[in-house]
Parts: structure tokens; C-alpha cells; sequence
């Protein structure tokens, strides 16, 4: 069997009990052989991006590990939320903060987007501006299926964490299996 494909999973949220975290941890058990997932680092201790303390300061450690893990991964899965109809302030302040270093993690990078809310879009007008934001980076944006799980307080057990609706597990197993074959298409 050829290598696996070393897929990053970034979360974009901070939450400690976040439906995206959740969504995030399901994912190696719906992957297909052929891709390796892995959690990304944290970004919750980046700074604010400032092109003066950049400029004066470089990137701090913990924004150039976020980077090396994004260029050595063959592709990225964002799972976030959405707030205020939008990407998530420390999830858009790190890519952000990737849209200035020397060598763009994101360029050429395949990227698969998932979300979860409470609500019944599921996320969708976050997945429109991040698409937009990673588009506008070069990254290499997957399409089809998508991946929107609304009313995720129904969907995820409230104890344990897990991920329990299998309608959404069997988008999900769609969603990589295409994402595998993409990345494959894609990969430089």
C-alpha cells in the first residue's frame, strides 16, 4: 500500500467542550485507510497579529510550530464553529498570522472545511468566509460534500463528548474519502 496521507486537523475553537473538538476527534475513526489525521498544535497563546512587532520581533515559537505543522502536512481539515456569522477571531488572527510569514503555509495546501452549531445553518457563513480568506491565500479549496452539522447539541453526547449521529459520521466518511482522492489529485 503507497504512503498515507498526513492530514492536520485544525479546530477552531478554544472551548474545552467545543461540538467542533468533538467532530474533530471523530474523524480518524471515519477516515479511510489511506489518510493519517492529526491534531494540529494549539493557537490559542498567538498574539494579536502586528506587522510592527513582527517586523521588530519575527514570529514567536509557537506560530512558526503552527506553520511547520500546516507546510508538512499533504492537507488541512478546519472544523469551526461560527461566531457572529463569521470565522472566529483566534482561528482568523492565526491565518492571519500564516498570510505574513515568508514561505504562506496555506499556498497550495488542500483544505477540507467543517463545522458544527447549535444552530441550523450548521456554520455555513463561516465556511463562506474562511473559504474566501484561504482562497485569497492560495490555499487549494475542497468543494463536495460538505460538511454542516447543525443542532450539534443533538448530535454530540453531552457527557461523554462523542460524536453520535451516524447520518452526520456517514457525510463525514464521504467528505474524507473525496478529500483523500483530492489531495491526491492536487498534491505537488
Amino acid at each position: 500500500m503507497a504512503d498515507k496521507l498526513n492530514v492536520l486537523v485544525i479546530c477552531g475553537s478554544l472551548r474545552k467542550g467545543s461540538f467542533n473538538a468533538s467532530v474533530g476527534r471523530a474523524l480518524p475513526a471515519l477516515a479511510p485507510p489511506e489518510l493519517a489525521l492529526t491534531p494540529a498544535p494549539s493557537f490559542a497563546n498567538f498574539p494579536l497579529y502586528n506587522a510592527d512587532t513582527h517586523a521588530a520581533s519575527g514570529a514567536p515559537a509557537d506560530v512558526e510550530a503552527w506553520a511547520g505543522a500546516i507546510r508538512a502536512a499533504d492537507g488541512v481539515i478546519i472544523v469551526s464553529p461560527e461566531y457572529n456569522w463569521s470565522i472566529p477571531g483566534g482561528l482568523k488572527n492565526a491565518i492571519d498570522w500564516m498570510s505574513r510569514l515568508k514561505d504562506i503555509p496555506f499556498k497550495d495546501k488542500p483544505i477540507a472545511l467543517q463545522s458544527a452549531s447549535g444552530g441550523q445553518v450548521g456554520g455555513a457563513r463561516m465556511q463562506y468566509h474562511l473559504r474566501m480568506t484561504l482562497t485569497a491565500i492560495d490555499a487549494q479549496m475542497f468543494g463536495k460534500p460538505e460538511v454542516f452539522v447543525n443542532f450539534a447539541a443533538k448530535k454530540v453526547d453531552e457527557k461523554t463528548g462523542e460524536l453520535t449521529d451516524e447520518p452526520v459520521k456517514d457525510i463525514i466518511k464521504q467528505q474524507l474519502a473525496a478529500f483523500a482522492k483530492f489531495i491526491k489529485r492536487v498534491k505537488v
